[in-house]
């Protein structure tokens, strides 16, 4: 991962006082049975490709962000991906007991991402953080699609893309982001790359 683009998020990370022990996973063995997108789904890069990491159990340090205390001791694994420049990408796939149960956590995680903004200029007042709500997409049970674009005082800018969708009791957050604004974001190759995130899902 490029070095602004993680130092950002580890300093939203550490402005929010979490750290990977703040959410409970479930255990290795108990594995979701779900697909997850490969590298050629994400939105084109114009000058470099894309490389898929292995799909491990827990949940990515960049999503704890957001999204901490919304998520709950559910089985859950991640995907992440890079280019060789500033843009990387992540997959969060969480299984629950049933559909009900995803529902209203599509619903919290949503929420969460809609009011993440004010949560990080609480933190930090040298950060300013915007929010854009791109829509839902009609894949399986629906799909949200968020803009969240961050600028520090001291020149750091950052944009990502993030979407919430549900296919039955499975739920997957994806996020794209690289240094830039909302002008920079790929928001239709995006809404395309959740589409098949969330169809993939079994």
């Amino acid at each position: 991962m490029p070095k602004q683009t993680h130092a950002g998020a580890l300093t939203l990370l550490a402005l929010t006082g979490l750290t990977l022990g703040s959410v409970l996973t479930a255990p290795a063995g108990a594995t979701p049975r779900t697909g997850f997108l490969s590298a050629a789904d994400l939105p084109p890069h114009p000058s470099s490709s894309w490389t898929a990491g292995e799909i491990t159990d827990g949940v990515p340090e960049e999503l704890l962000q957001c999204l901490a205390d919304a998520l709950p001791g559910y089985d859950s694994r991640y995907r992440e991906f890079h280019t060789e420049l500033d843009t990387n990408a992540r997959q969060l796939t969480i299984v629950t007991g049933t559909p009900t149960k995803a529902r209203a956590l599509a619903t919290r995680l949503n929420k969460e991402i809609r009011t993440c903004p004010a949560r990080i200029e609480q933190r930090d007042p040298e950060i300013e953080a915007t929010h854009k709500n791109y829509g839902t997409l009609p894949v399986e049970e629906g799909a949200r699609v968020h803009g969240l674009h961050t600028a520090a005082s001291w020149g750091a800018t950052d944009i990502h893309l993030l979407s919430v969708g549900r296919d039955g009791r499975t739920v997957t957050v994806v996020e794209w982001s690289q240094l830039g604004d909302f002008d920079d974001a790929p928001v239709s190759a995006f809404k395309k790359t959740t589409t098949t995130a969330v169809a993939k899902l079994h």
